[in-house]
């Protein structure tokens, strides 16, 4: 998946010195995460459905 240019983004509580954070780019028709502390390193990919019975499954 080609992912340059993508608009990555993390949670408004991650914010300060938490650098721990995960950071997601929607790229239909998957969603990508990433370790922000590695931007160039790997992430992962999963379709829509599943990301949103993930945050689903948050609340």
């Amino acid at each position: 998946m080609d992912l340059n240019g993508a608009n990555w983004f993390k949670s408004s509580y991650s914010q300060g010195e938490n650098t721990a954070c995960v950071e997601v780019a929607f790229a239909a028709p998957t969603v990508a995460v990433r370790d922000s502390k590695d931007p160039s390193g790997p992430n992962l990919a999963v379709d829509t459905t599943a990301w949103r019975g993930f945050l689903h499954s948050l609340s």
